[in-house]
Formats: C-alpha cells, structure tokens, sequence
C-alpha cells in the first residue's frame, strides 16, 4: 500500500512517500480501515518535529521507533474485522482518532481498535468526517470541563484554528456569548462560524482590554496565569487545551494553588481522552446541523508534507485534509 512514511525528527521535508509498505492485518479487537481522508493536527506537526521533549521520551529519543506513520484522525470504511469484533462490519463507514493507537491515518489502510471509532453521520464526506475527531472532541471536552451555560461570556483564544472553529460553534449552541481570538487573517472564519466579536491578537491583547469573561478556553496558551485571572469574572474557569509547553506544564503545577487563591476562579488543564461516545455526540450535532467542520485545503496523500510545511506556518483557518478517495459521502 501507499503511505507517507516518519522515519526522523525534523520538518515537513523529513517526510516520504513510499508505495510498498505493507499492508495492515487487524490483531484481535481491531478492524482494517481502508482510508479515504485523514486531517492534520498539532501533534502531528509537534511529533514531526521531536517537541516538546517529552514526545521523544515517549516516541523515540533520537528517532521515531513507535510511530512510523503520521495522521491519527481518520475517516474511512472497514474493510476487515479482528476476532472479538462484534459492533462493526466490513462496509461499515467509520472516523476516529488513532491517537491513542499508534496513528498511521497517512496511508491507504490502517488497523484500529474498534471500540475508538464510530459511524460516520450519514450525508457528509468523508473529508469533512476525517475533520472531526481531535479538534472536535477537545472543543466539545473543554466545553464541558469549563461547565459552559447558556448567556454566559466565552473567550475562545484560537478561535481560528481547528479545535476552536468547534468551540465557536459549540458555545454558540449552547448559548454563549462568544468572543475569538486569532491571528487578522482568521477575523472572518472566526465570524463565518458565530463569533459575536473577534479580536486580532496581533493588534490587541484580550488580557489587557478590561473585559471579563465567565470561561476562557484557550488553545493557544501564552498567557500567565495571573494575567489571565484579571479577564475573568469571579466564579469564572479557565482551561488551557494546549499552546506553550511553559504555560500548559505551569497549569497543570500550579492551576490547583491559583483556584484557591483566585477569588472563586477555576484553573485547569484539559486531558485530552479519545471518547466514543463524544464522537457520536458530534455526529449528532452534525446530523442536526448545528456543527458543520471548516476546511480550508484539502490534498492528496502525496501532497502530505506540503500540507504539513503549510499547517507549520500557523496560518491554516480550521482544518487541513489528506484526501485518498476524493468526493466520496456513503
């Protein structure tokens, strides 16, 4: 089969395309997925280049030895069945995120527990299906950990990305007040998604305008935290769903100490959990319209590292696709 292969840390250069790797048997557990799309994420790109450090204590010091294949959000349709497997059957239309499954969504088939997948929802692409997975699932979980409600002010820093092209959409759902953050030239995605106001970082900064909000979501991290807690109401929560490895590793040491010291503040960390049930949660709100993926570029597979070389630069309004069975819903 055609995969892009990981073979060394480094830039989107360090990536290849090989046509004879070998194709995947699924173990017991585990379907064979053949792959019409994948998307790219930030720990894609991260992996890719060896950071934080802690990827390559995890992955391989010196050289990738765990993963060999990128892409762990994918959408495609079984194939073949693992003994022990009794939810899906070949045919099945499926997306998930193999994050916590060696990846491998880079390629033409990938073998995946059957348990981290659902069903696509019927009537979108497979494209827009691959989209979903990791950025939806933190927006929808970070939602949740900030205990969103309807008329409550909502700060989104990232709006523009992935995982907060969801958040603005999920918090406009629930009935929030939305305000994004991200670079000038994601103002529009931003808005086209719901935002009630938008705010050009490089112009001005959230934490020093005098508004207060009831939950910051923040994808991007590069606040302090005592910065932070001056743009929230008392009673309001912060959660950090990634950005800089300082600020994330500083939430997670000392979020607990500045909850109690914060006035009624809440400051957390998300932990990201591959979920199931939160994809079909997602599926359900794609089914009623109310969450739609925003992509900007779709490629095809042999086009990967230059799709990676260009999530790099930071510039990608919503979601970046790697497209191996083009225009395809059922």
């Amino acid at each position: 089969m055609k995969a892009v292969l990981f073979t060394r840390y480094g830039d989107a250069d360090a990536l290849r395309l090989s046509p004879n790797v070998e194709k995947p048997a699924p173990k017991p557990g585990e379907v064979l997925i053949k792959v019409h799309a994948a998307s790219i994420n930030s720990w894609d790109w991260e992996l890719l280049r060896g950071t934080p450090f802690a990827n390559r204590m995890m992955f391989g010091l010196f050289r990738p030895k765990k993963i060999n294949i990128l892409g762990c959000d994918i959408a495609g349709v079984v194939e073949a069945t693992g003994d022990g497997v009794a939810q899906l059957r070949p045919g099945d239309a499926v997306f998930g995120d193999l994050s916590g499954h060696f990846w491998g969504g880079f390629a033409e088939y990938v073998c995946a527990p059957g348990q981290l997948l659902a069903r696509k929802p019927p009537g979108i692409s497979f494209e827009q299906a691959a989209a979903l997975p990791q950025a939806g699932v933190l927006a929808l979980q970070g939602l949740r950990q900030g205990q969103l409600s309807s008329g409550q002010q909502v700060l989104i820093n990232g709006a523009g990305g992935g995982a907060g092209t969801f958040a603005i959409q999920l918090a406009k759902a629930a009935g929030a007040v939305v305000t994004g953050v991200d670079s000038g030239g994601k103002l529009d995605t931003m808005r086209a998604q719901g935002a009630d106001a938008v705010i050009d970082y490089t112009r001005e900064d959230f934490a020093k305008n005098g508004q207060r909000y009831d939950l910051i979501l923040d994808m991007q991290a590069t606040r302090p935290l005592r910065t932070c807690r001056a743009s929230m109401h008392p009673g309001g929560r912060y959660v950090v769903v990634g950005g800089a490895m300082g600020i994330i590793f500083r939430t997670m040491l000392l979020g607990p100490l500045f909850s109690r010291l914060g006035g009624q503040r809440q400051f957390g960390l998300l932990l990201h959990k591959p979920d199931k049930a939160d994809l079909e949660t997602l599926s359900a709100y794609v089914e009623a319209g109310t969450l739609k993926p925003v992509i900007e570029r779709s490629y095809p597979l042999e086009d990967t590292p230059e799709a990676m070389r260009h999530f790099g630069t930071g510039r990608v309004c919503g979601k970046l696709v790697i497209t191996l069975a083009p225009n395809q819903t059922d």
